[in-house]
């Protein structure tokens, strides 16, 4: 049993040291991500129909790079451009999975890696984090390219 002066000094830490909230911090490469987007210039104009899959979807900044660069058999590097003329593509690493489809019938895949970069970047202002999918403006024989980004 306490004695009434262990209890009194008790209640009276309690009172001085107020309410514990919990702490919340944010990994430096969270930061990183969010610096490089906001430097990175964006046109809106190089993607319509951007939904929001689900925004719980963890797909690490890293993983969703390397299988943006995965379409076409690989673009990274000094490849400029989609080669083969595929009419679906995929582009895997991890956590992040691509699925790229010409949004017309019969065309082909043809994106240079800029305007693919650019689409992602623009799609990903609309959706900062999770799944996504959208259209991008061009990138094909014939029209559109759509996307999917989500888990394997």
């Amino acid at each position: 049993m306490l004695s009434s002066g262990v209890f009194t000094l008790l209640l009276a830490d309690l009172a001085v040291a107020g309410p514990v909230w919990p702490r919340y911090t944010v990994g430096p490469e969270h930061l990183e991500v969010l610096q490089m987007r906001a430097s990175t210039s964006v046109n809106p104009a190089a993607v319509r129909e951007t939904k929001c899959i689900n925004s719980k979807v963890n797909i690490a900044f890293h993983d969703e790079n390397v299988a943006q660069l995965g379409i076409c058999g690989g673009i990274a590097g000094k490849i400029t451009k989609c080669g083969g003329a595929p009419p679906s593509t995929t582009g895997v690493s991890g956590t992040a999975k691509f699925t790229v489809n010409t949004a017309t019938n019969g065309g082909t895949i043809n994106v240079s890696k800029g305007r693919w970069e650019q689409c992602i970047r623009a799609a990903r202002a609309v959706c900062p984090t999770g799944s996504m999918s959208a259209t991008c403006a061009g990138g094909a024989s014939n029209g559109d390219i759509k996307f999917t980004l989500d888990n394997p």
